[in-house]
């Protein structure tokens, strides 16, 4: 990055909203030692060395240490080892890292996911998380997933991608499951937060989708996506 490059991003007020969040995480640190000593690790070794050379890139998965500390970092950036306890649902929980790091602080949690990765099953199952199958598809209601929920997050998302020739997701789709989510599955001024994937083009939405989440209330800074009292 030359030094052209360089003045431009101390210019973007993204730069100082990830150097705010980064110093937070200091000010108000999240131990993992007391979370970590939780997990029963003979367990984990025998699932560490079952998928150590998992195909599709899973192998990565069983790096936990690398994952609860990503998982920490999300847990602190939405502030919810500072808050009284809440019930939180996770959209594509995969293996279930974040959720954990949530249910140890006292949260109630509940997970949605598919159920293709035998290496996710397993660690949902270490970790004790409560989860529901469900394979999220525009237009189609979420299952009935019983009280609902202070918060709903969704992170590195794919079920908005591009699949079987349909184009990745825009503002129809995304407002079908928002509405869906904030009438029968959360609670007044709930809050949501997604984290989107970079599509092909490197972008994490177009500008249409863009003004569509601003519009319906969301704060967004590149792929993150937070709707702090619901839906405008």
């Amino acid at each position: 990055m030359n030094v052209l490059q360089k003045l431009g991003k101390l210019g973007q007020a993204v730069t100082y909203e990830r150097a705010w969040r980064r110093a937070q995480r200091s000010i108000f640190p999240l131990p993992l030692g007391p979370i970590t000593a939780k997990i029963d690790h003979t367990r984990l070794r025998e699932i560490q060395n079952r998928y150590a050379d998992a195909a599709g890139g899973f192998a990565k998965y069983t790096d936990v240490g690398r994952w609860l500390y990503l998982a920490r970092e999300r847990a602190q950036d939405l502030k919810l080892h500072r808050s009284s306890p809440q019930r939180v649902l996770d959209l594509g929980c995969g293996g279930g890292f974040f959720l954990f790091i949530l249910k140890q602080l006292g949260h109630d949690v509940l997970g949605l996911d598919i159920d293709v990765q035998p290496l996710y099953r397993e660690l949902v199952e270490l970790f004790a998380l409560p989860r529901v199958i469900w394979t999220i598809k525009p237009f189609e209601p979420l299952p009935d997933l019983g009280q609902p929920f202070d918060w709903i997050t969704a992170f590195s998302i794919s079920f908005d991608r591009a699949v079987s020739g349909k184009p990745r997701w825009g503002p129809r789709e995304w407002n079908f499951l928002l509405e869906d989510l904030q009438q029968r599955h959360l609670k007044p001024r709930g809050k949501m937060y997604f984290e989107l994937n970079p599509g092909v083009s490197g972008d994490f939405s177009t500008p249409e989708l863009h003004d569509f989440f601003v519009r319906r209330g969301a704060k967004v800074e590149r792929e993150r996506v937070f709707f702090g009292h619901g839906l405008r």
